[in-house]
């Protein structure tokens, strides 16, 4: 059989670089790792280092370029004003002050290290910025994302990629800076500005509300849109990326935009994955002589000083010490962003310089995902060494009401959801001796308002607990599915108080067993105890029709409360 014609052929080497990442990207979810440097792994053994198997280098640039395009149209189309305007005042400043001062640190180790002035300045920005992708991604998988240091991570990193994207146009011409380039960009962006407004004015919605009627012609109209404003782009001088980001930009506030993202999601995961895998490929060769000094800079640079100086800033702000180490030791990590500057400026580069980029993203971004995995450990461990910056607040953040001497009886933890049910249920009935635990700052403020004491924080923090009255607890309830804080709260509450009745929550029938070897009370196991319920609902009024409109009527009017609360 002859098979010189399909190696030769740029499908097999797609085909190859394919089958390749997916056995490593398996391989870094069978060990809960993280996907971007599993793929960046498999670049590097695709690419001449290793097997060298892939040739056409051309055909892998065309389409990693397409992946870098599509990243940033993602970027712009769920950047939309509201979630802006939510970013809010702290974010912001911290987000400028520790791209700024982390930038200084990188450039100064790289310019120490005899890499000179301009790859100096690209390591400098390489460590600057932390990936959205990857933080993100974590947050989600642990339900973090409405918390106070989630939501502080999302503002920080939005500002990051705001800031990154303006700075890619100028960082990739700086090699040919002249007068007269500098002119040439200024009228490129004032003319892609001027055309981006008019047409977003002018066209965008009429258009789109037509399309909106197929869901085929909304997808195909989404990318034509795309591609045109990166036709655009490149034509006013900047890189296709650029004109699908502000692509993205404009359609983040249509009322279609949930829609277009859900269709274009699974091209920007097939392109982004070709990216990362090419980045992985153009590692040629490795001077571990050259690059082994500043490379381990960078990363005490990246993993510890952008980190502290995070939790500095923020603990100015008079974040809780535990709040501040989570928002800083999530950003020690490098940026998918990182990795497309230096792929844009790879022609005056140092080659040192992608190789040090490329191994920063590999252990940053896999070190990341053991912290958060750790991060109670590791902040139990340090939390001596963080009562330093505690010293450095100007102001208090008030996110408790806790009234003096008070005795509760009862114990919620968790007021999302769930919670909210039984926190209704238990002010009707009792009106007094209720204390709340929550994580999510909006539904704290909510219960300060309505003067129910309660208290920020998560429950895996025993330095929470402990502030907490639980002697005198006759129940203490935790609507929280996780199974590690859940124990953490069972071992704390029948150590202060045998006596109490700790009821807790599982999310599968094999935690739930784990809960009652514990010593848990109860454990509410949602998806068993709604098919309890509903059965039982169904035995004693399947014929009242009467009943079962009365109770839709009541569950409609709660859920509508939820969501007018906002805490939904």
């Amino acid at each position: 059989m002859d098979l010189s014609f399909a190696i030769s052929n740029p499908l097999f080497e797609l085909a190859i670089i394919l089958v390749i990442a997916t056995v490593f990207a398996y391989i870094a979810r069978l060990i809960k790792q993280p996907l971007v440097p599993a793929y960046l792994i498999a670049g590097v053994v695709l690419g001449p280092l290793v097997l060298g198997i892939v040739h056409d280098m051309n055909l892998i640039k065309i389409m990693s370029e397409i992946g870098i395009m599509f990243l940033l149209f993602i970027v712009g189309l769920e950047m939309n004003l509201e979630k802006l305007k939510k970013v809010g005042f702290v974010s912001a400043i911290v987000g400028i002050l520790q791209v700024g001062l982390t930038f200084i640190f990188g450039y100064a180790v790289s310019f120490a290290f005899g890499l000179g002035m301009l790859n100096s300045i690209f390591l400098g920005l390489v460590a600057a910025f932390s990936s959205t992708m990857i933080v993100v991604k974590l947050l989600s998988d642990r339900e973090e994302i409405d918390t106070l240091h989630g939501r502080l991570i999302v503002g920080i990193l939005l500002i990051q990629d705001i800031i990154v994207i303006i700075a890619m146009p100028f960082l990739s011409s700086m090699s040919g800076f002249s007068i007269a380039a500098a002119g040439k960009m200024l009228t490129g962006t004032i003319a892609l500005a001027v055309i981006a407004f008019l047409f977003n004015k002018l066209a965008m919605k009429r258009i789109f509300s037509f399309a909106a009627r197929s869901d085929e012609l909304l997808f195909l109209l989404s990318l034509s849109i795309g591609f045109l404003f990166a036709i655009i782009a490149a034509i006013c001088g900047f890189s296709i990326a650029i004109g699908a980001f502000i692509a993205g930009l404009m359609m983040a506030n249509l009322p279609y935009h949930f829609n277009i993202l859900g269709r274009v999601a699974p091209l920007k995961d097939f392109f982004s994955t070709i990216f990362f895998v090419s980045l992985g490929m153009q590692i040629v060769s490795i001077n571990l002589k050259e690059i082994v000094w500043p490379l381990l800079a960078l990363l005490v640079v990246v993993i510890l000083v952008k980190p502290l100086i995070v939790i500095a800033i923020l603990s100015i702000f008079g974040y809780a010490k535990r709040t501040t180490f989570m928002a800083g030791s999530l950003l020690g990590q490098i940026s998918e962003f990182s990795l497309i500057l230096v792929i844009a400026a790879t022609g005056f580069l140092n080659s040192g310089v992608f190789s040090i980029t490329i191994a920063l993203a590999l252990v940053t971004i896999t070190l990341t995902s053991y912290v958060l995995k750790y991060d109670d450990r590791i902040y139990n461990f340090l939390s001596g060494y963080l009562s330093v910056f505690e010293k450095l607040s100007v102001k208090e953040q008030h996110l408790e009401f806790i009234e003096k001497g008070s005795k509760p009886q009862i114990i919620l933890i968790g007021c999302d959801r769930m919670g909210t049910v039984i926190l209704r249920t238990l002010v009707e009935k009792l009106k007094k001796g209720i204390f709340v635990i929550d994580s999510n700052p909006e539904i704290i403020s909510h219960l300060i308002s309505r003067k129910i004491p309660c208290m920020y924080g998560v429950i895996e923090n025993l330095e929470v607990l402990k502030r907490v009255n639980f002697r005198d607890a006759k129940f203490v309830i935790s609507t929280v599915p996780d199974i590690d804080d859940n124990m953490v709260l069972i071992e704390h509450a029948k150590k202060v108080n045998k006596t109490a009745v700790v009821i807790v929550t599982a999310d599968s029938a094999h935690a739930a067993a784990e809960l009652y070897d514990a010593k848990a009370d109860y454990v509410i196991v949602p998806k068993i105890i709604s098919g309890e319920v509903l059965s039982g609902f169904l035995e004693r009024h399947l014929a009242d029709r009467k009943y079962i409109a009365k109770m839709r009527e009541r569950h409609m009017a709660h859920i509508k409360h939820l969501n007018d609360r906002a805490v939904i």
